[in-house]
C-alpha cells in the first residue's frame, strides 16, 4: 500500500489520527453540529499561538489519501448523485474541449505555420496526453471526491498551495465563460441574421455589444440570457444538463464530420506542398498556439463525485476525450491546408471561406450551426465545473459553508452554480471581457503543471528509502526542490525561445533540468499506486511540467503579473479566512460517508 509523504508541519503542529478499521458499509453523513464542533475545536487550538507559527501550521496542512478520510459529502447530510456514465464523461470533455475554434484556429495557424499546422496539432495533443496521463492517475487513485486539481494539489502538498491553484483557475474560469458567452451570443445574432428578414435589423447591444463611456462599458443583453439559461439547466439536474452536453456535442462532431467529408473531395496535394514552408520552427510556435486548443480535459476529473464508476471511467473519460479532439483538430487541418493554398486563408472565418470559394455555401451554415453547438457546450461545461470547483472549497471550509450546500431533490449545488452564473453573466453583460483574452492561460498552465507534479509527490515512498538526506532537508523536501528547479529551468528556456537569447543560456537550463530529473529519479523510491497508472514515472510528469513552464513564458507579460499579483491576494484572504475555518482533515469528525459510492471506489 502507498504510505504518504512525511508531514511538512513540524512536531509540534502535528495531530496524532487513530486509524479506523476499513469497511465497505456507507458511513452516515456528519452531522452539521459535528463539523462546527471540529471547527471549534481547531480555532480554540490555533488561538493561543503567534500569527505566523499558526498561518504556517495551517498553511502546510494536506488532505489525507483514501476516500474514507476525505470530506466528500455535503453538510447539509445530502450528497451528488452518481449519473454519469463512461459516454458522458468522454461527451464531457469534448463539449469542453471543442468550441467554435476549431473553425477558426486551424486556419489562423495554418497562416503562418502553411500545412505543417497539421504536425502542430499533433505536437501540442502530444503534450496535452502527457498532462492527460497525470490527471487520468490522479483521478483514478482519488475517484469519489471533486475537486480536481485543486483537491491533487490539497493531498499532495498543502493548503495554501491548493488555495493558490483554485484563485488561478477560477480567474480563468470566470474571464473565460463571459468571453464565451460574448462569443455565442454574437454567434446566435449571425445565424439569426441568415434569413433575410432579419438581416441587419438587429441591434448591436442585443447579441455583439455596444460600447459606451469610451468602452469602459459593453452592453450586451443577449450573453446574460443565455448565461441565465444554462445555469438554471445545471442546477435542475445533472442528468438533465448531461444530455443537453450530449445532444449538442454529438451534433457538434457530426458536422465536424459532415465538413471533413465534404472536404476531402476538393482537396488539391499540391497545396500541401511545401508542407512547412517557414520551417520547423513556425510549426513549433504554431503548436504553443494551438495547445490551448486542447484544454477542457480536465473538466471530467471535476465530475468525480457524479460518475457512476469513476476509478475505470475517469481515466477513460480523460483519455477518450482527448484523443478524440486530436483526431477532429488533425482532420480539418488536413482538409482546409488541401482545399485552398495557406497563403489564401482568411483571417476570422478560414474554413467558412474556404468552402465558399469552391462554392459550397451550404456548408458555411453548418459551420455557423456547429460554432453555436460548440460554444454552448464549452460554456456549459465551464459553468458546471466552476460550481464543483466552488463546491469542493465550501465544503473544506476554505470558502464559506452556503457553498457546499445541495439541493434535496435535485442533488446539484445550487449556491454555488447560481453564484457562478451570476458572476459570468454581470462581466457577461456589462464589459467587454474578450480584451483581457491576454492575460488567461494562466491558471489552466498551473494547474497542469501542479497535477503532474502532484503525480510524482504521491507515489514517493519517503519510509522505503536509506538514503540519507542533504543538509537539514528531509528527502521529501529534496524532491519538492528539484521539481521546483525542473519548473524554473522550463521558464527560462521558454524565455531563451521567445526573447532569442544565446543559445547558450537555452543549453545550461535544460542540462540544469537534467540534473534535477536524474536527482528525482535516484533519489527517490516510487511505489505504483491503485488503479490506473501513468507510465513512465517521474520522466513523463517531469516532461510535462518542464513543457507547461515553456508554454508559461509564452503567455503576455500582463499574465505574469496578473499570476504574482493574484497570488498574493489569495495568501491574504486565506491568511483572514482560509486558515481559520478549514474543517481539520485530522479531526475525529472528518470520516464522511459518500452519497451512493460504488465499491471500487471506497
Amino acid at each position: 500500500m502507498t504510505q504518504e509523504p512525511t508531514s511538512l508541519l513540524p512536531i509540534w503542529a502535528r495531530t496524532p489520527t487513530t486509524r479506523r478499521p476499513k469497511s465497505r458499509r456507507h458511513q452516515l453523513p456528519i452531522p452539521s453540529d459535528a463539523m462546527e464542533e471540529a471547527r471549534d475545536h481547531r480555532l480554540s487550538s490555533t488561538a493561543g499561538r503567534p500569527f505566523l507559527s499558526g498561518f504556517c501550521a495551517a498553511a502546510l496542512r494536506r488532505k489525507p489519501l483514501g476516500a474514507r478520510a476525505s470530506a466528500a459529502a455535503a453538510a447539509t447530510g445530502e450528497g451528488l448523485v452518481r449519473q454519469l456514465g463512461v459516454l458522458d464523461l468522454v461527451l464531457l470533455g469534448i463539449g469542453a474541449s471543442i468550441g467554435a475554434g476549431i473553425f477558426v484556429v486551424t486556419g489562423t495557424v495554418a497562416r503562418d505555420a502553411g500545412p505543417g499546422v497539421t504536425i502542430s496539432f499533433v505536437l501540442a495533443g502530444a503534450a496535452c496526453v502527457l498532462n492527460a496521463l497525470c490527471y487520468a492517475e490522479l483521478a483514478s487513485r482519488l475517484p469519489a471526491v471533486v475537486g480536481g486539481a485543486y483537491l491533487y494539489t490539497y493531498a499532495a502538498f498543502n493548503e495554501i498551495t491548493a488555495f493558490l491553484v483554485f484563485t488561478q483557475l477560477m480567474v480563468d474560469y470566470h474571464i473565460g465563460a463571459a468571453s464565451i458567452a460574448r462569443s455565442l451570443a454574437s454567434y446566435f445574432i449571425e445565424f439569426l441574421e441568415l434569413i433575410p428578414l432579419l438581416k441587419g435589423q438587429i441591434p448591436s447591444w442585443v447579441g455583439h455589444g455596444e460600447e459606451f463611456f469610451g468602452g469602459v462599458v459593453s452592453i450586451n443583453i443577449l450573453a446574460p440570457v443565455l448565461l441565465i439559461i444554462l445555469t438554471a439547466i445545471l442546477c435542475y439536474g445533472v442528468k438533465e444538463s448531461s444530455a443537453v452536453n450530449t445532444f449538442m456535442t454529438t451534433l457538434k462532431i457530426i458536422i465536424v464530420i459532415v465538413i471533413v467529408f465534404a472536404g476531402v473531395f476538393e482537396v488539391d496535394v499540391s497545396n500541401w506542398s511545401p508542407f512547412m514552408p517557414n520551417g520547423f520552427k513556425s510549426v513549433v510556435t504554431g503548436a504553443t498556439v494551438v495547445f490551448f486548443a486542447y484544454v477542457g480535459f480536465d473538466a471530467v476529473a471535476n465530475s468525480a463525485e457524479e460518475a457512476k464508476r469513476p476509478q475505470r471511467d475517469l481515466p477513460i473519460g480523460i483519455l477518450g476525450s482527448l484523443i478524440a479532439c486530436v483526431l477532429l483538430y488533425v482532420a480539418v487541418c488536413l482538409v482546409i491546408t488541401g482545399m485552398v493554398p495557406y497563403t489564401l486563408l482568411g483571417e476570422d472565418a478560414p474554413l467558412a471561406e474556404a468552402f465558399a470559394a469552391k462554392g459550397l455555401k451550404f456548408i458555411t451554415v453548418l459551420i455557423s450551426i456547429g460554432a453555436v453547438a460548440g460554444l454552448t457546450t464549452t460554456l456549459l461545461v465551464g459553468l458546471y465545473v466552476q460550481s464543483r470547483l466552488y463546491f469542493g472549497l465550501g465544503r473544506d471550509g476554505l470558502l464559506p459553508s452556503v457553498f457546499a450546500e445541495v439541493h434535496p431533490t435535485r442533488h446539484t449545488p445550487v449556491q454555488s452554480q447560481i453564484w457562478v452564473g451570476c458572476v459570468a453573466a454581470v462581466m457577461a453583460g456589462l464589459f467587454n471581457v474578450r480584451m483581457l483574452s491576454h492575460i488567461l492561460s494562466v491558471g489552466t498552465l498551473t494547474g497542469y503543471s501542479v497535477v503532474s507534479a502532484c503525480v510524482i509527490t504521491l507515489r514517493w515512498n519517503d519510509k522505503g528509502t536509506s538514503r540519507r538526506s542533504l543538509g537539514s532537508m528531509s528527502i521529501w523536501q529534496e524532491g519538492v526542490l528539484s521539481l521546483v528547479i525542473v519548473a524554473l529551468c522550463g521558464f527560462i528556456v521558454g524565455l531563451c525561445y521567445r526573447f532569442n537569447y544565446a543559445i547558450a543560456f537555452m543549453v545550461v537550463a535544460f542540462l540544469i533540468a537534467v540534473a534535477a530529473s536524474f536527482a528525482l529519479q535516484f533519489r527517490q523510491v516510487y511505489v505504483d499506486p491503485p488503479g490506473f497508472s501513468c507510465p513512465g514515472v517521474p520522466l513523463v510528469p517531469i516532461i510535462s511540467v518542464f513543457f507547461n513552464m515553456v508554454l508559461f513564458a509564452q503567455l503576455h507579460e500582463e499574465a505574469w503579473y496578473r499570476f504574482v499579483i493574484l497570488s498574493l491576494i489569495a495568501v491574504g484572504v486565506y491568511a483572514g479566512y482560509g486558515q481559520y475555518n478549514a474543517v481539520p482533515s485530522s479531526s475525529e469528525h472528518s470520516t464522511i460517508g459518500y452519497h451512493g459510492i460504488p465499491s471500487e471506489a471506497a
